[in-house]
């Protein structure tokens, strides 16, 4: 079965503003972001991608942009199935304000019971994730070939909870996965198992070096803002 390439898009205005996006129409890159992706083609320069599937977001198509143009034979196809979670009425929100909401206790500590006011569970928002794969996984291998490689650009929390189906890790424990943006996670699908081999890769150390302000301990809901 084929490799997927899990790309988060680059670092976008709500990440710096700290503000929840979801669906929120026109939030695009930053000028972080955008140098992001526009390194995304040397950085995946050896692969051989037969496919490339987006979310319909801006920020995600913004990103693939500059890797469609290095690969004038491929097209983007959208697949609204791999779109953020639908945040409902906590989209556009600050998360500074949203950490004082009862239901941020839950998301953190019991995802799979956790469903946005106007909006979808996590447990949705997987579900429909995971269909996506699996569809394109059979997509790829029928048009492609078993040893395929693909990309998918897609959000924060919907490249961790593939990395938890991946894993076989309940979604209660999603939290625990870190993937900033623009970083690449690489998947290998076989018929008995996945197998994860990247998770988060950017080929950049600077997030990992200590801080002056104190890091957040929860899992950052929409995936955080990675390096400053």
């Amino acid at each position: 079965m084929p490799t997927l390439i899990l790309v988060r898009h680059g670092r976008s205005t709500a990440n710096t503003e700290g503000v929840l996006a979801g669906w929120t129409p026109g939030v695009a890159l930053d000028e972080r972001g955008a140098a992001q992706a526009a390194a995304l083609p040397g950085r995946l320069s050896e692969l051989p991608l037969a496919e490339i599937v987006t979310s319909p977001l801006q920020r995600c198509q913004e990103t693939i942009r500059p890797l469609l143009d290095a690969r004038p034979g491929l097209r983007a196809h959208t697949d609204e199935r791999i779109g953020e979670c639908h945040y409902g009425d906590w989209s556009g929100r600050k998360l500074a304000e949203l950490k004082d909401e009862p239901l941020m206790d839950v998301v953190q500590a019991h995802p799979s019971a956790a469903a946005f006011p106007g909006g979808e569970s996590m447990r949705a928002m997987q579900t429909r994730a995971a269909e996506a794969v699996r569809e394109w996984n059979a997509r790829v291998e029928r048009d492609h070939g078993a040893d395929a490689v693909y990309l998918m650009c897609s959000h924060g929390d919907i490249i961790k909870s593939l990395v938890a189906d991946a894993l076989g890790l309940h979604l209660d424990l999603f939290q625990r996965v870190s993937v900033d943006p623009c970083s690449v996670t690489a998947i290998r699908y076989t018929r008995l198992r996945p197998y994860l081999v990247r998770l988060g890769d950017t080929g950049d150390f600077a997030s990992l070096a200590p801080r002056e302000e104190p890091r957040q301990d929860d899992g950052a809901v929409g995936g955080g803002a990675g390096a400053p």
